[in-house]
């Protein structure tokens, strides 16, 4: 919240005229007081919700279209002299064809100048292109060749870094499924190789695409604090692509990569525990989480943000409310069965939080249709994972013949894993299998001593059963059951 105060109070007379009209022109009289709150008055959250008369979602859900509104507005401004760059160069021949040569001349270097400081490579090797075939009998000819190759070959280098870029976050979520070392070497070489990119140019735009890869390498691959000796330490490369982001503050590509980089200060902060500063670009995430999650995908693991929210709540103690904010954040999200990890990361979250307000068969049939619909053969951990919640959905739901298949197929793959990688997965069964025992000698303190076990646990991909809440509550509920049918 303090970032959309901020932004609203740096708005200029005439853009926030244009903002505040605007919102009352569409009946959005709501948002135009919350804008107008917190342009001029010095509320505190809690007494602007009485004045709307809305409760704390609806409110988190006005801030946000609040933003979305104003991010909208400014990306106007900034791409309207863009467009008219961009449309100058769509009609270059209407200048070649018409005007004198030094006119043309003149005007193509005026372009040049624009396109250097957009950073527009493409639209550059037209204008090089054109400037080569101008001084075809001059000595300059040469100088603008070299320009020419220079630039398309420097398109191809920010082509090929975005495609590394997506490249990296497809072999990711692989790796944090499968745990698979091959995985993870593949993922090394991305690096060394989008570093050797970006050695070519002396380009902020490389830059730019290279950080969202490292830094994101370094919080979740290079776990090491030793890291941070190596290199570029990640508070560096903060500072250094916030001055990009600022120096270059019409580019939009930049406009909207400051949300990755907002996601990747919360991620660095989470991963050091610093969860005070985090909370501050918690907020900011969160209220973009529907963008995140569908168009960043190739520009970063947005699905990580769904695992670092419920395991945030956890901390918090407060993940019943996850549940109310379904609607809002997935309301444009349409989950992919072709890009897996991503599917399951999602699918595990809804059914998640459908666990943590009671709706157990709700979740039940999530992570059902999802082992049915979604080969996960390729990834035996993150199956043996899911079956391990869905084993506890069935205790929870007394449809202990379910359970039962579902222990016998996991212990199956454990045999076939080895039991030194599957430690939480015996853990947490052996948790369920004293649950829904006849013996009830004890059953408590053995339920206990296990859980004090389990949360010792670390594994380095993605756990669901790490993301079960072992408190009391779970421990009472285990206690209740009652045994039926075999014991395996």
């Amino acid at each position: 919240m303090a970032k959309l105060k901020n932004i609203v109070k740096q708005l200029s007379e005439k853009d926030y005229v244009e903002i505040y009209d605007s919102l009352m022109e569409s009946n959005a009289e709501k948002s135009a007081y919350l804008l107008k709150a917190l342009r001029e008055r010095q509320l505190s959250d809690s007494k602007i919700m009485v004045e709307l008369e809305v409760n704390a979602n609806a409110y988190y859900t006005l801030r946000s279209r609040l933003n979305q509104k104003i991010e909208e507005h400014l990306l106007q401004q900034m791409e309207s002299p863009r467009t008219d760059l961009l449309r100058k160069v769509a009609n270059l021949n209407e200048v070649l064809f018409t005007k004198k040569k030094t006119i043309s001349i003149a005007t193509l270097k005026k372009l040049e100048k624009e396109l250097l400081d957009y950073d527009l490579a493409s639209e550059l090797t037209v204008v090089y292109k054109s400037l080569k075939k101008l001084h075809i009998n001059s000595p300059d000819y040469f100088t603008y060749s070299q320009l020419y190759n220079r630039h398309v070959a420097y398109m191809l280098a920010v082509d090929k870094a975005e495609d590394l870029l997506a490249e990296y976050f497809k072999k990711y979520g692989s790796f944090y499924l499968s745990a698979d070392e091959t995985e993870k070497l593949g993922l090394e070489l991305l690096i060394k190789e989008m570093q050797n990119v970006a050695k070519l140019y002396d380009s902020h735009r490389l830059y730019i695409y290279q950080s969202c890869m490292v830094v994101f390498h370094k919080l979740f691959i290079e776990k090491d604090d030793n890291m941070q000796r190596t290199g570029e330490s990640i508070e560096d490369i903060f500072a250094h692509a916030q001055k990009i982001f600022e120096t270059y503050n019409l580019d939009p590509l930049y406009f909207h990569l400051n949300l990755v980089f907002e996601f990747l200060h919360l991620e660095y902060y989470n991963h050091y525990k610093v969860y005070r500063q985090a909370e501050k670009y918690f907020e900011e995430v969160n209220d973009a989480a529907g963008n995140l999650l569908v168009n960043y995908p190739t520009f970063t693991f947005s699905s990580q943000f769904l695992i670092s929210k419920m395991e945030r709540n956890l901390r918090l103690g407060s993940e019943r409310e996850l549940y109310s904010e379904n609607d809002r954040i997935f309301a444009d999200v349409e989950p992919d069965p072709l890009d897996v990890p991503k599917y399951v990361i999602y699918t595990v979250y809804r059914a998640l939080v459908s666990y943590y307000v009671d709706r157990v068969d709700d979740a039940a049939k999530l992570l059902n249709t999802l082992i049915n619909e979604v080969s996960l053969k390729k990834y035996p951990f993150a199956q043996m994972e899911i079956k391990a919640v869905l084993a506890l959905l069935y205790c929870l739901m007394h449809d202990f013949e379910l359970f039962n298949q579902q222990s016998n197929s996991i212990q199956r793959q454990i045999r076939s894993l080895g039991k030194d990688e599957c430690e939480n997965i015996l853990l947490f069964l052996k948790m369920l299998k004293i649950a829904t025992s006849e013996a009830k000698k004890e059953k408590p303190k053995k339920i206990t001593a296990i859980i004090s076990k389990l949360k010792e646990v670390k594994v380095g991909y993605f756990a669901p059963t790490l993301l079960i809440k072992l408190d009391d509550a779970l421990v009472e509920k285990l206690v209740a059951l009652e045994a039926e049918g075999d014991e395996n």
